[in-house]
Parts: structure tokens; sequence; C-alpha cells
């Protein structure tokens, strides 16, 4: 079985077509996929590591003894997959997804990294969670808080109804049914959670895999009622990495060394992928393959944007951004450039003002694609229980012959914010993802493949046939992902004064009031009742 072949059978509960190479001695089979899998409750692993094609290794360095392979260091992008079943899980967990249809929780790091592997999709930084909980049950939306809380930190969760959003499930079928977003700079606190309630003590490894987090660029976890299996995937990015794995005696681990490859019958919405993989345990030598696979996200090649606010920022903010290019990535297609903002609940965007063709086209917009709800656009933060609101918001490039760069503005508002020490507060906008929403020729299918990231939020809101080509974010140097904003608030050390002030100019003019009311009472009772007189009658004069 073929490296795409063998995690089909793991990681979906689809059908996964590929392109095989006959003369690979692991060619592709579906037939593969209808073959039962004997390892109940045993934990599978996928260790995916993908270089440039200068970067790659000699098959004869790989040493493979036992349950063992080590070799050079390999300068590439590394992924981690890892299949648990229910059973395998901490109890809390396995009650909360016994009770779910999905459940998708994706954390991305605040800054931008080169992809080299076929993991294009994009996510704003932060933490994202995306649920659709059991037809039959009542969502118990405050156990699910708890767990994130428990996992992450203490972040601002209390139920389902209160802190997330719910999403447009009605508009396309693969869309779950609730969002929670909240800023997350790193999972120090996630690794101490997954140390104490997932790694047994006396193991080493799991800690150690634990502690290397630190440096991933995404971490996902993907629960779905139809595979009934969970998902544990991380990314860490393009640099020297050690090639020396030891798997568990009880434990499926399949190592891929892998690279791009373009076939001359590859199709503009597939991934050409080849190398060498190796099941650990069962290969006495690691075997070459080579397939391809439907893949609905890909880079955008040459475009990049960046992203700032004008200043001053004031209260109401313009996010202003900087595109490389107005040529879309596909020619002969219908293709639409986006971008989904994720507005934690301190700035929202006006959907009305975003209503407005004229006002949208001066900044260079077209139109206001979808809006989460509810959006109160008067309360202030400490009076919201939502955790904020996402947009999508499709651009208007510039209609000229030439590719040259151009920018975008999208208008912003804050909320008044809790006193403050100094009179103000900084606050963290994530950065938005940019892509080319293209429209796939008719009859072209995307099933799941072995690398794909589904749910993100801004994807369940296209049709099935959509084609991302994601646009990277370039910030400055040493800049992150996060926009920090400095907010005006109520001074905590003036707050006295000002309100000792206000009771006085209240009190001051509530007095004034009640003195004019009484002067013109008095006024009247000592002049007492008066007989109106009797105006004289006038004479008619005549004009000669």
């Amino acid at each position: 079985m073929s490296y795409l072949g063998a995690w089909a059978a793991f990681d979906s509960p689809m059908e996964t077509h590929g392109h095989a190479n006959d003369n690979s001695p692991r060619t592709f089979d579906i037939l593969d996929l209808k073959r039962p899998l004997s390892m109940p409750h045993k934990m599978r692993q996928r260790i995916t590591f993908f270089h440039k094609y200068e970067y790659g290794v000699e098959p004869t360095s790989l040493k493979l003894a036992g349950r063992s392979i080590s070799g050079p260091d390999i300068t590439a992008e590394r992924e981690d997959r890892i299949t648990l079943a229910l059973e395998e899980l901490p109890t809390e967990l396995q009650v909360l997804l016994r009770d779910s249809q999905e459940l998708y929780i994706r954390w991305q790091k605040p800054i931008a990294y080169e992809n080299v592997g076929p993991w294009k999709s994009r996510l704003p930084p932060g933490l994202h969670v995306f649920y659709t909980p059991s037809n039959h049950k009542r969502p118990d939306g405050e156990q699910l808080c708890r767990l994130i809380r428990t996992a992450f930190g203490p972040l601002d969760c209390s139920s389902l109804d209160e802190s997330f959003t719910r999403l447009p499930t009605n508009r396309f079928s693969h869309s779950t049914a609730y969002q929670y977003y909240q800023i997350l700079n790193d999972l120090s606190h996630f690794i101490s959670y997954f140390e104490q309630f997932v790694c047994a003590s006396p193991d080493p490894e799991c800690k150690a895999r634990a502690q290397r987090l630190l440096n991933a660029n995404s971490v996902d976890f993907s629960y779905d009622m139809i595979s009934h299996s969970v998902k544990v995937t991380a990314l860490w990015p393009n640099t020297k990495q050690p090639l020396s794995i030891t798997s568990h005696p009880n434990h499926r681990a399949e190592i891929g060394i892998m690279t791009a490859d373009y076939p001359p019958n590859l199709e503009p919405h597939e991934q050409g992928v080849t190398g060498l993989l190796t099941v650990l345990g069962e290969d006495s030598q690691p075997a070459p393959t080579l397939f391809s696979f439907p893949s609905r996200h890909k880079t955008a090649t040459g475009t990049s944007f960046s992203s700032s606010f004008l200043s001053p920022t004031g209260l109401h903010p313009t996010m202003k951004l900087q595109i490389s290019s107005n040529k879309p990535p596909m020619e002969g297609a219908s293709c639409s450039l986006h971008t989904y903002l994720t507005l934690p609940r301190v700035i929202f965007a006006d959907k009305y003002q975003l209503g407005d063709d004229l006002f949208l086209s001066s900044k260079n917009l077209t139109s206001l694609r979808y809006t989460s709800k509810p959006v109160d656009l008067e309360a202030p933060d400490y009076a919201m229980k939502p955790w904020g609101s996402s947009i999508l918001l499709e651009l208007q490039p510039p209609n000229v012959e030439e590719d040259r760069p151009w920018t975008a503005e999208i208008p912003l508002h804050l909320r008044y914010l809790s006193p403050a020490e100094h009179a103000y507060k900084k606050i963290h906008v994530p950065w938005p993802v940019m892509f080319w929403a293209c429209t796939a020729e008719d009859g072209t299918k995307f099933p799941n493949n072995p690398f794909d990231r589904v749910n993100l939020g801004y994807d369940g809101l296209f049709g099935p046939r959509t084609l991302f080509w994601h646009v990277d974010p370039q910030p400055g140097v040493g800049e992150s992902l996060y926009h920090k904003i400095q907010v005006p608030v109520l001074d905590l050390a003036k707050s006295p004064l000002i309100g000792g002030g206000t009771t006085l100019v209240v009190l001051v003019g509530f007095l004034f009031v009640v003195w004019k009311l009484l002067s013109v009472s008095l006024r009247s009772s000592d002049t007492g009742p008066q007989t109106p007189r009797r105006s004289p009658r006038r004479k008619n004069i005549k004009y000669l």
C-alpha cells in the first residue's frame, strides 16, 4: 500500500483517490480502503518530513533496526499525526466527545513561516474552536468551556450559548454549528495539561514529545462522529530536523520522507508527491513511493500581503492591506480575492457601513460576504459575553493589464474598555488570512487527502468545488502576526476625581433647576390673580 493509501485508510472514512506509479513497489490500490483494520484501540502514528528537492537524503544513509529509524539531519518541515480511539483518551474528554458530532480545535502560532509541504491552508493566529453537538442531545456548553479552560488556561469561556457564535450550517453541509476564538501566544499551559493527563508518569518520551510542541507552528485536534477517532496533528517549521525515531511496541508508526513531484499528467487541482516510506517494525528498508491527490488549498506563488493600521488609530481604526499583485493565480477560471478576519470582541466591523457599495469601492472592497451573529454595535467590551466576530470580505483588485501592487482599507471600530492605569490599554488584533477563491472545473471532486486541513471557519462559506490559493503574510522583521493597539480608557488614578466632579456638576444643575421652579412659583403667588384688561377699540383711520 502506498503512503497515500495507508493513511487514507487510517485518517478518513471517505474514499481517497490517487495516481500511482506502476514502477513503485508500494503502489496505491483503492481496494486497500475496503480492508478492515484489525487494530482496535491501538494508537497509530504518522511522521512526515517534507523537504525541498535539493535537501533530500540518500536511502542508503537510513538505518532501520527493529522499531527504530535513524539517519543524517534533514532540512524539512515535519508533521506528526497521532490517531487515537476514544477509549485511549482521558475520561472527561471521552464523555464530551460521545455527545459531540464534530469538534475541531486549532492553534496557529503568530509568526510567518515558509511553507514547503502540502500543508497550504492558513488560519489567523490564536486558538480556534469549531463545534457541532450531537443531534439527539441538548449541548452541554459548560462542559466544553471547562475543558478549554483546563487545557489552555484561564480563557474567557463560560458556556456554548454565551461565549460561542453560531455558523450558518444551512449554507453548506460541511460547516460546523459553533465557533470560538481567543488570543493565545503559546501552548505552555496545554503542554502542562498534556504531561499531567495524557502522559504516563514513567514515559519520558511522551513528555519530550509534549515539550517539542513549544516550537510547533500549528497544533490541531480533530474529532468527528463518523470516524469515531481523534487525530492530534502538529506541524514544525522548515528547518534542520533530527532524523531519529523510535516507536512504542504497541503503536503502529509510519515514517515518510517526501518532496514535491510534478508528473506530466498532474491536474491544476492536484498535488504530486514522491519519496520514501517505511513502517517501523514491519519493513527492513525504506521503499520508494510516488502518488498524487486532489488538494483544495494551494499557495499563490509570488504574491504576498502585509497588514497595518493607519495612524492615528483612535476609536475607529482602519486596517490597511498592501497586496503585491493584482493577478489571479489561475487563468481562464472564475477567481475572486477574499480576506477573512477573526476579530476579538474589543473590535468589530459595522455591517451597515460595509453595505454601502460606493463606500466599499472607495476602499477597494467589493462586498461583505459574511459576518457572524450577533454583533452588538453599542455595548462596551465589559458588558459582552461572546468571544467576538468574524467577517469575510471580497476585495476589489485594480482592473488593469499590468501586474502591480495595490492597497485595500477595512474600517473597524473599538468598544469602550474597562478603566485602567495610565489611561491606556493594549489590545491584540490578529492578522487576517487572504486567499483567491477559484471555481474548479465541472466534475472535479475533492475527497479527503492525507494532509488536508478542513473546518477552518471560512472554507464552510464556499461551495465544495472551490480552490483556495493562499496569499502569504509578510510582516516586518521581528514582527508577529498580532497587531498591538493602544486604546484610550478611563484613568483609574483620576476616576475618583472625575466621579466626584460629575456628581458635583449634576447636583449643582439639579439645584439650579429647583431654584428656577421655586422662583417662578413664588412670583406667581405674590402678585395674585389679575383681571385681564380690555384692550381699547381701535378707530378706523381714513387716508386721503
